[in-house]
């Protein structure tokens, strides 16, 4: 399978030590504006626009690490060239963008994974198994916090990244769009949002560093979000389910059970890589391995484009109830 990276900024290394582990799999190009980045590849075809390497190579998957604004362009010509496309989050700038994306998939005959590896984690996936299984009763609260750090630098260093029309936004949709997505996989289609958001740290950027939520999904579930890029370090993400008889809570990558009538079970513990960034956890190499067996065997077993909508409407929801000061209604987004 021949394969290329465009965009070799610090999560296109993300990637690349993934596809390294895998079998008949074979990094043929890359590309990137910053043509410094390039001179670290050797016996790898380099290419300083996207274009001029979909028209000189032949590809079977295009890995796109690319800035947030340049996502859906990027994927589009990607499948107008008939190349798959594995999408490092976001899938756009807004909803508006990912459900673009959404029907460009739906209108191909390429595929689209979205990098939203960490529903993949052994922890998320035994968290929504117990849920669906409703051991402890049906589920009635969620609080899910990321207390996370940003230096001033991160966004000195790549300015688009506290650009509104850039990046879209900043804590969450750059950070804190997973934990997001793992909330709607638990509480399901959301109804009504209020929320807080703005700046703590002096950076003078458009995009915000810090949201509180308060999101009711249609089923009842009751969900409190809170994220930062203010804290002191990058602590880790926590998310609290609430049931009937007990509460499972996910922290410190376990995933453990407190029942109501005082027992305790720890579930499951993810494997966490060490050094930097190790909060990526491990399973982009899970995901992009997955997504290349169902294009080697043509199935639909991956992450799909449309997969992103429901995040992106809830971002846009904190967003505009912040902004206007009022609960909003997710009709009014989607």
């Amino acid at each position: 399978m021949k394969v290329a990276i465009a965009g070799l900024g610090e999560i296109s290394q993300i990637h690349l030590a993934a596809i390294r582990e895998l079998e008949k799999v074979q990094v043929t190009a890359v590309c990137d504006i910053d043509e410094s980045r390039l001179v670290e590849f050797e016996n790898v075809n380099r290419y300083s626009s996207l274009e001029e390497m979909l028209d000189s190579e032949v590809l079977d998957v295009v890995h796109i690490c690319l800035p947030h604004y340049l996502h859906l362009d990027a994927t589009r010509q990607c499948l107008l060239k008939g190349i798959n496309v594995f999408l490092e989050k976001p899938p756009g700038l807004d909803y508006r963008d990912a459900r673009v994306l959404a029907d460009l998939e739906e209108s191909s005959v390429k595929k689209v994974c979205l990098c939203l590896q960490n529903r993949l984690n052994p922890t998320t996936m035994a968290l929504l198994e117990r849920l669906e299984s409703k051991e402890a009763g049906e589920a009635v609260g969620i609080k899910a916090l990321v207390p996370w750090y940003r230096p001033a630098e991160y966004y000195k260093s790549k300015p688009w990244r506290g650009t509104m029309r850039y990046a879209g936004g900043g804590l969450m949709i750059n950070q804190a769009v997973h934990t997001l997505d793992i909330m709607q996989l638990i509480g399901g289609t959301p109804d009504r949002i209020s929320a807080l958001a703005g700046n703590l740290l002096d950076y003078t950027m458009e995009v915000e560093d810090t949201v509180a939520a308060n999101i009711h999904f249609k089923n009842g579930i009751r969900a409190f979000f809170m994220g930062t890029n203010a804290s002191y370090t990058n602590s880790s993400v926590d998310i609290e389910v609430f049931c009937e008889a007990g509460r499972y809570v996910l922290r410190d990558s376990s995933l453990k059970y407190f029942g109501n009538d005082s027992h305790e079970e720890l579930i499951v513990t993810d494997v966490v890589p060490s050094g930097y960034k190790f909060y990526y956890g491990k399973s982009h190499k899970d995901l992009i391995e997955k997504f290349y067996k169902a294009i080697e065997n043509n199935t639909d077993d991956y992450i799909h484009a449309k997969e992103g909508l429901a995040s992106m409407a809830i971002i846009d929801g904190i967003r505009k109830a912040a902004e206007e000061h009022r609960e909003i209604n997710m009709e009014e987004i989607i």
